[in-house]
């Protein structure tokens, strides 16, 4: 399945999106030895990372048509993330304008490495393609 959006970040990372309906998000990753930490395990920068883009999938699945920011993000890191990895977002609540998250990583035995929930705010998509990169600023008031 393909992401509907370009993030070259993360294209850079490498996810691979596998599900996007009714609120909820999943995401699989495959860490490569240069998204480690000095301790060898998957770096926490790239774990938010990945929560943050499987919440904000979970958020907008049900209305794919708008953009999303994040807003606010609190993660909490169980075990470290080792091996191949698969998040779960979670579509909370919505309201007309903002959505509350929850996200989860687990490892390839299905044990929690970690846990975040996140605030969205939906966003107008804007234009996207040659010529279009001054019409696509973000725009949150």
């Amino acid at each position: 399945m393909k992401f509907s959006v370009h993030i070259p970040f993360v294209e850079l990372l490498g996810f691979e999106l596998q599900k996007f309906e009714d609120g909820e998000a999943t995401i699989a990753f495959d860490p490569k030895p240069e998204h480690q930490n000095s301790f060898n395990v998957v770096h926490g920068g790239a774990s938010m990372t990945l929560l943050d883009v499987v919440m904000a999938h979970a958020a907008r699945s049900v209305e794919p048509a708008m953009g999303c920011v994040t807003v606010e993000m609190k993660t909490s890191f169980m075990r470290p993330a080792k091996g191949a990895l698969t998040a779960h977002g979670t579509l909370l609540h919505r309201t007309p304008t903002m959505a509350f998250t929850e996200g989860r990583i687990v490892d390839a035995a299905g044990k929690l490495c970690a846990h975040a929930t996140g605030t969205f705010k939906f966003v107008p998509r804007l234009p996207v393609g040659k010529g279009t990169n001054a019409l696509n600023t973000l725009k949150t008031d």
